[in-house]
């Protein structure tokens, strides 16, 4: 069974194809500035990799780009669209809805759509994904959709509820949703089987870290705490997002600033974390080179970050009682050396203890544990691979049709 996987964005759309008979990659690829002028970006397992420019006007046409890539020219890896099973598809936000992957009908359709307002780039993006797949594949093609915020479902009402009054949690349903739920789900369950455990026997604290940010709380298998709530801004510092801050500071600063509610949505979303702070880039590759170049502000900004992340670890063990496991996944995650050595260093109340030689080598996509042997607390590098859940729950619903 192949299956193509699909998280469209505002002006992209990414794509891998997957046989699930060994769920051994097949392609993967962007197409980038839908709506601009167009770009694909691609790889093969066998045949390298490749780059072109052309005219994407809309998903509908990106969704086409795949569609020849696939099967045609130098690159292409399947004869006809028909090898394709099912289409299985990333959607940020099924608030109170989903709490768990779906077949995509017209009910399923509008209910994301009742949602856009809770995520207004991600789920309008996402069902234009869901429409162009349908032009182009047919309504015959299964498609699946699989929520980011699912797995935070089981988090309980004295952790989900927002302290405002209730009746907005009941006109609304304003609470606490979560994010980046299919990875905490993947590197959850992948340290259990690392560790050789039950995942239903273990305190794990999963920290995806990238341009957003998010860190959980999975306790006995199931999600306690995580650190995004109503949306992704709120939480831990991240690339261009404040996290959590007091209301108030927001509130003097549109009667200070005449902000509208779109401008202060901006400021908070896309001009402020890691780059607002620095000034100098959301990305940490560029924050690192100012600060060895002596750039306070860049300094100050990393350090912002690796705080808040040993604050959200230290209150997620309280929550749990206790904690077996840390996981680091995401860009940062994966390959910010001096991130995991400044917070791990700093949990030593934990018992917290790296290997300084293992935290270096694992870098780029490498898994393995960087916590010493007489660690209290197991210390891994988990690289995510939410394409690959997506996978497993789309195969697992077509097969039950």
């Amino acid at each position: 069974m192949k299956i193509l996987v699909i998280n469209a964005g505002s002006s992209s759309l990414k794509y891998q194809l997957i046989d699930m008979d060994g769920e051994k990659l097949i392609a993967k690829g962007i197409c980038e500035r839908i709506g601009l002028d167009g770009k694909i970006t691609g790889s093969v397992t066998e045949d390298g990799k490749f780059s072109y420019e052309v005219p994407l006007e809309n998903h509908t046409d990106a969704f086409v780009e795949v569609k020849k890539v696939l099967t045609e020219g130098s690159y292409k890896v399947i004869d006809d669209l028909s090898e394709i099973t099912a289409v299985g598809h990333r959607i940020v936000q099924g608030g109170s809805l989903f709490n768990k992957s779906v077949l995509v009908t017209d009910e399923v359709i509008a209910g994301i759509e009742s949602l856009i307002d809770l995520a207004p780039l991600h789920n309008a993006a996402h069902l234009q994904g869901i429409n162009a797949c349908r032009k182009v594949f047919g309504e015959d093609v299964p498609e699946v959709v699989v929520f980011d915020n699912a797995f935070h479902s089981t988090m309980p009402p004295e952790v989900y509820t927002i302290p405002v009054p209730y009746e907005y949690y009941e006109k609304y349903k304003i609470r606490k949703f979560g994010f980046h739920g299919t990875s905490h789900r993947f590197v959850s369950q992948r340290c259990a089987q690392v560790m050789g455990r039950n995942i239903e026997e273990l305190k794990i604290i999963t920290c995806h870290l990238g341009n957003g940010c998010s860190i959980t709380a999975v306790m006995h298998g199931k999600v306690l705490d995580t650190s995004m709530g109503l949306t992704p801004l709120d939480g831990l510092i991240m690339g261009t997002r404040s996290g959590g801050i007091d209301p108030s500071a927001v509130l003097y600063l549109q009667e200070k600033e005449g902000w509208t509610p779109q401008r202060t949505d901006d400021i908070l979303n896309k001009e402020s974390g890691v780059l607002g702070i620095s000034g100098v880039s959301s990305d940490d590759r560029d924050l690192r080179a100012a600060q060895d170049s002596g750039n306070e502000r860049a300094a100050l900004a990393r350090k912002m970050q690796r705080y808040q992340i040993r604050k959200f670890v230290g209150s997620y063990t309280a929550a749990m009682d206790g904690v077996d496991a840390i996981v680091f996944t995401g860009g940062i995650g994966e390959n910010v050396v001096d991130l995991r050595a400044s917070v791990c260093n700093n949990l030593t109340f934990l018992g917290v203890k790296i290997d300084p030689e293992m935290n270096e080598k694992l870098v780029f996509g490498k898994e393995g544990e960087l916590s010493a042997p007489d660690s209290k607390v197991r210390v891994f590098v988990l690289p995510t691979n939410e394409e690959l859940v997506i996978a497993r729950d789309t195969k697992e619903i077509v097969e039950a049709l």
